[in-house]
């Protein structure tokens, strides 16, 4: 098929259902984003951080007038109906609907690596013969540091040795880039006997693969282990079906799809019934709510998840989200998704038909170029993460040319950007241009490539006395 012309984009744009929901966020400018370049970024950066909504912002000026206002009392009387005891409240039934659980099986608290520690410590119980974490090796660096520290506190069941092979890590086969099912399944397989967890990532970071649960969560089960996801790079970006999957435990942030801002707050996922053999980690926040105020010694958790919350919720890390929830319950999420796969299809058919892409299976690569690395649709959400083929450096040049013409993506030293159309903000129209400032870019390294080259010949013509 051929690419989407500009006609075929706008309208695309046109026909959207979900165009109005632009409109409601504020879109930085290409300048104030560092380019050189008049006019609205082409922001295609959610999958690290989301834009603000107006919501969020009408939202967070009225928090701050009931601080001013009412100060304390803001907890239990509040104007527009948020009182900060329960701030969680109104987020709680969204979260559940979004991740695909029951409300009592989702929490709102703390962030998505210091929910990782707390769900390990209650769920993480290794025995001298089950003692093993499934991890995949390219994770997200918070997650390999977070998970390696945890058969360390287990020293007086584990012997040094079991510590040390306590990691069981996952790579793709060679010369491929994404990790197959199959080849997962085989893993679990091989150590049926000894795996405790099996920790993964829904959609990841670096390739931008989504992988396929239900059969990983099922030959966990089987086999004996839980299996918990890292859905950072999942939630609001692709369908979550939690419990239709049966997983037993997952966590995830809110600043990248949920715009909830940065360093916002994260939520986690327990499955019910799941039981934690006494190794809550216990906070005031988890206590019984109808209780938590009489200040008694004795703690008498919440039910479900909310009982391994600890502190306060943030009030600010919390209202930015909420305007983020109303916009999906009023779009859907399930238009969303439809509309996800168009554009992320769109951006590859695009990509796919420049003179710069190198289809897999390419013997010899030109001086400059990009590879896909993100597995093709249904296996991905709506970021596509391009390895940049050319000279020793190559990548960070072509991603500040990207910057300087107002395109905001995602460098990963050293070879790979990453790009993804959020659905709630960003348009086709915006896929063609990201692709043309991309080219461009790509076109600007090959001709001052080609410069360099002559300029070498002629030092070396002159240095031979040919010239």
């Amino acid at each position: 098929m051929s690419p989407p012309s500009r006609e075929d984009l706008a309208r695309l744009d046109a026909e959207d259902p979900l165009a109005w929901t632009r409109a409601e966020f504020e879109i930085p400018s290409a300048k104030a984003c560092g380019g050189d370049t008049e006019g609205e970024a082409v922001y295609f950066c959610g999958n690290s951080l989301g834009l603000l909504s107006k919501n969020a912002r009408r939202h967070m000026l009225e928090e701050l007038d009931v601080w001013s206002t009412s100060s304390v009392t803001g907890h239990f009387s509040h104007p527009h109906n948020r009182p900060w005891k329960h701030v969680d409240a109104p987020l709680t039934p969204s979260l559940a609907k979004l991740v695909g659980a029951k409300e009592e099986e989702v929490a709102h608290s703390s962030t998505l690596t210091s929910n990782l520690h707390n769900l390990f410590t209650s769920f993480y119980r290794p025995t001298k013969n089950r003692w093993k974490i499934v991890i995949e090796k390219g994770s997200f660096p918070s997650d390999w540091y977070a998970v390696h520290s945890h058969p360390k506190l287990h020293d007086a069941v584990l012997s040094q040795q079991q510590i040390d092979e306590a990691i069981i890590p996952l790579s793709p086969r060679q010369g491929e880039d994404t990790l197959r099912t199959e080849d997962i399944l085989k893993v679990l397989q091989e150590n049926r006997e000894t795996i405790a967890i099996v920790w993964l990532p829904l959609v990841q970071y670096y390739t931008g693969q989504l992988l396929d649960i239900a059969p990983l969560a099922a030959k966990s089960h089987e086999i004996g282990a839980l299996i918990g996801l890292d859905m950072a790079h999942g939630i609001g970006n692709v369908q979550c079906r939690l419990n239709e999957w049966d997983v037993d435990f997952a966590v995830w942030c809110t600043y990248k799809y949920l715009n909830a801002g940065p360093a916002a707050i994260g939520g986690f996922y327990i499955r019910s019934g799941l039981d934690d053999g006494g190794r809550r980690l216990a906070g005031w926040w988890g206590n019984d709510s109808a209780t938590r105020f009489q200040m008694e010694p004795t703690f008498r958790p919440t039910p479900g998840a909310k009982g391994y919350q600890h502190s306060c919720t943030p009030v600010f890390s919390s209202i930015p989200l909420l305007a983020t929830l109303q916009l999906i319950d009023k779009a859907g999420f399930d238009a969303m998704r439809e509309k996800g796969i168009r554009l992320t299809n769109t951006l590859e058919s695009l990509l796919q038909s420049s003179r710069f892409y190198i289809p897999p299976g390419t013997a010899t690569s030109p001086t400059v170029g990009f590879k896909i690395l993100t597995p093709p649709a249904p296996w991905r959400g709506t970021q596509l993460s391009l390895f940049i083929v050319g000279s020793e450096g190559v990548m960070p040049r072509v991603f500040s040319r990207c910057i300087a013409q107002g395109l905001v993506g995602d460098e990963r030293h050293p070879s790979v950007i990453r790009l993804s159309p959020v659905v709630l903000y960003n348009t086709f129209e915006e896929v063609g241009r990201a692709v043309g400032i991309l080219e461009k870019a790509l076109e600007d390294e090959e001709i001052e490539g080609l410069a360099s080259r002559v300029k070498e010949m002629d030092r070396d013509a002159l240095g031979s006395g040919e010239a």
